[in-house]
């Protein structure tokens, strides 16, 4: 693929993973962050030292204060801030024309519960791609095979991102169901906050993963009545996202949930870990969808009742333990 102008918004670890692989891919990359320190920090040291230190960026990786700063021609746009600023960073594209993007972030938008390509198509109304799947950000930062997912609402702009990212290391797959893609990353890091909890108080493998396999149904339950395929769930975007992010403490939701175990609030929780954690603001969202389309989801039940504070760790995990018997296929 030739040389492309790319511009990725949000400077956390993952917007700044995202620009090495495609810096790597030699495109010229530009990486916006509404922290102006940051930018400066990653213009000064040529690398992220705040999120993923010690990776310096390639001389086709731009760190820059203003999108302003942007080539206007620029077309390709990656979105790799959280789900609460996806549609305020959205706006700030307004003066760009011909607009393809790719989201990188994973939830529901605060309030509302809408998918984030809903979010796009009403303040953009651009083609629109989705990337998701089991990747680490610090793993694709050093080079490690990883392979993730990437749909859209157009099978042609699905492949034009993946032929964007595509590399020996970062391997694309391409998939048609861009609902079941968005809900299987956004609720996996519910579970995620419910397995680090179990696996914080002691409860053991068996537990983990009993969490993990019924958090899977619950999953497959909302995206189903939402419109997503079943087929979705098993894989990259679904199972193997959910897997990696439940059983590795490089998962900040996980890690969340053994401060909690702890006995850490969730406010000392956040602070310690020190950058947004999806789960807390995607556990509301699952609630709202979870009653409006009278779906049983206990396990992201009992995550808001902990982050709530309406009831201890120890007594949330033990409650879906205790529960009545019945058919594994409910």
């Amino acid at each position: 693929m030739s040389m492309k102008t790319v511009l990725v918004l949000g400077a956390g670890s993952w917007g700044t993973a995202l620009a090495l692989v495609l810096a790597r891919n030699q495109h010229q990359v530009y990486l916006w962050d509404i922290d102006t320190d940051l930018v400066k920090d990653l213009q000064n040291n040529r690398s992220n030292e705040r999120y993923i230190p010690s990776v310096k960026f390639p001389e086709n990786l731009f760190p820059v204060e203003s999108i302003d700063q942007v080539p206007a021609d620029t077309s390709l746009f990656v979105n790799a801030v959280p789900c609460h600023g996806l549609r305020t960073s959205l706006d700030s594209l307004n003066s760009f024309s011909d607009i393809k993007i790719c989201l990188a972030c994973k939830g529901f938008e605060s309030g509302t519960q809408k998918l984030n390509h809903e979010v796009v198509k009403e303040v953009l109304d651009c083609p629109t791609a989705i990337l998701s799947g089991p990747s680490f950000a610090k793993e694709v930062a050093a080079g490690y095979p990883t392979a993730v997912t990437i749909t859209a609402t157009d099978d042609n702009v699905a492949q034009d991102f993946a032929n964007l990212f595509h590399n020996e290391l970062f391997r694309i797959y391409t998939h048609d169901d861009y609902i079941g893609v968005q809900v299987g990353g956004a609720v996996k890091n519910v579970m995620a906050i419910a397995a680090g909890i179990a696996d914080g108080l002691g409860f053991g493998a068996n537990t983990r993963s009993a969490l993990i396999t019924r958090g899977l149904a619950e999953i497959m339950r909302l995206g189903m009545a939402l419109g997503a395929k079943q087929e979705t769930f098993m894989g990259l975007a679904g199972l193997g996202d959910l897997v990696l992010t439940c059983t590795d403490n490089q998962s900040r939701n996980r890690s969340l949930g053994l401060l909690l175990a702890e006995g850490l609030s969730l406010e000392e929780a956040q602070k310690k870990i020190g950058q947004a954690i999806e789960g807390i603001k995607t556990a509301i969202e699952v609630e709202q969808l979870a009653r409006k389309h009278q779906i049983e989801m206990p396990i992201s039940e009992q995550v808001m009742r902990v982050l709530n504070g309406e009831v201890e760790p120890k007594d949330a995990v033990q409650a879906l333990l205790t529960r009545d018997p019945r058919a594994e296929i409910n």
